[in-house]
């Protein structure tokens, strides 16, 4: 899976969060990288597609529209090529972008939910659910 043909994000217009939130891409390059297949690709490749998950997640849309990617079908295939472990522990099928950040927040022994759990959390509806694509404007 060559990284380069399938990830598009919108570099220009993720600049500035790039420049002023570099501690946030640095904490999910973290996450993924911890998580990565050494089988999927070269050390270099990884890189690339946590480099690109991590800034596109600082992005406005869902995260494969982020991305440049055609469906979350899509970015799910990816994320189990080249993170599999981080892959096989979103069970409930939580809004990838969400997902990222709740471990992160895990991590930081941080609740970022506003119930116990997440079957009664009031943002149910926010990082479960379908991703219907709304107009994005091309890269």
């Amino acid at each position: 899976m060559d990284a380069h043909a399938v990830l598009s994000p919108d570099w220009h217009a993720l600049a500035e969060r790039m420049a002023t939130r570099r501690d946030e891409i640095e904490d999910l390059l973290g996450l993924l990288r911890d998580h990565a297949d050494p089988a999927a690709g070269s050390a270099a490749a990884v890189d690339q597609v946590a480099w690109a998950i991590a800034c596109a997640s600082l992005g406005d849309n869902h995260l494969w529209q982020d991305l440049g990617l055609p469906s979350r079908l899509e970015l799910s295939v990816l994320i189990d090529h080249w993170f599999p472990r981080l892959a096989a522990r979103n069970t409930h099928n939580m809004k990838w972008k969400k997902f990222f950040y709740k471990q992160l927040c895990l991590r930081a022994d941080l609740l970022i939910c506003k119930a116990p759990s997440c079957s009664v959390c009031s943002d149910h509806g926010l990082c479960f659910g379908p991703e219907v694509a709304s107009a994005v404007a091309p890269h």
